[in-house]
């Protein structure tokens, strides 16, 4: 039998121990299931992911959720970078851990089961420590932090005065929305990838209800993907018409990044 570490809040813990841990996370392919590590000799490099995933819950502490899963559990490991190129390779549970024991720099690696794990499986949860591990991506440490709207924890330790130091060329008023959309039509077709996204960045930090979906709904057949992942974060939580039609087109698109843009979209709109 295998033991992986499976990293969540601790409200989640009273419901775990009676049911197991739902199939909630997408996966390589769009997939469901559960993102676990394999427990190593190093505490650290097993609970790596414990400050990364602090940035995205807040929801109080976390508990380190042991799980046993047989030798022959198919599953997919990886870095988490290979999941967008699908190049996450399908192993047994025993190969998964083979092999990221033998890496001399496993920081960043998953393994992911494609299914829920039942309360049987359990070993144990227990509290772990709160600061363990990297945030943002391994060895970010000493490198110059990235304060744009996308990156920054707002409320975070010290973010009003990270900003204040290092102002991103973003901050400001954004452009009108007359000036995006001659940057979006000289970008040509299908475009400059990294134009679009600069402009659909700004549509996002614009935070409007409404905005001019019919000049953007072309690129919702981009050959890029993340053209595609940026449109939809940029009209996600607009009202105006055709916004619900086109996200609805695009949680079927065949990237899974794309459709799990869409899934937290959706998430978004229904909660407001």
């Amino acid at each position: 039998m295998a033991m992986f570490v499976h990293l969540t809040a601790a409200a989640d813990a009273p419901r775990i121990r009676r049911a197991g841990i739902r199939a909630a996370s997408h996966g390589q392919g769009g997939a469901r299931g559960v993102y676990v590590f394999p427990v190593l000799p190093s505490y650290t490099l097993t609970h790596q992911w414990m400050r990364e995933l602090g940035r995205f819950d807040r929801r109080g502490g976390r508990v380190a959720v042991h799980v046993r899963l047989d030798d022959a559990q198919p599953v997919l490991v990886g870095h988490y970078g290979d999941r967008r190129q699908g190049t996450q390779a399908a192993v047994p549970a025993a190969e998964a851990v083979r092999r990221i024991a033998a890496l001399d720099d496993p920081r960043g690696w998953e393994v992911f089961v494609p299914r829920a794990i039942g309360a049987g499986e359990m070993h144990r949860v227990r509290a772990a420590p709160q600061v363990v591990g990297w945030r943002y991506r391994p060895d970010a440490h000493g490198t110059r932090p990235c304060t744009c709207y996308g990156c920054r924890v707002r409320g975070g330790y010290g973010a009003r005065r990270l900003r204040e130091r290092l102002t991103h060329p973003l901050d400001g008023p954004p452009p009108p929305t007359g000036v995006l959309l001659a940057r979006l039509a000289a970008a040509g077709d299908p475009g400059d990838p990294a134009e679009l996204q600069a402009v659909l960045d700004w549509f996002m930090m614009l935070r409007r209800r409404r905005g001019p979906i019919a000049e953007l709904a072309h690129l919702a057949a981009h050959p890029d993907p993340e053209v595609r992942e940026s449109l939809v974060w940029a009209v996600g939580e607009w009202r105006t018409p055709g916004t619900a039609e086109l996200l609805v087109a695009l949680a079927d698109d065949p990237d899974p990044e794309v459709r799990e843009a869409v899934a937290r979209a959706e998430g978004l709109r229904r909660g407001r």
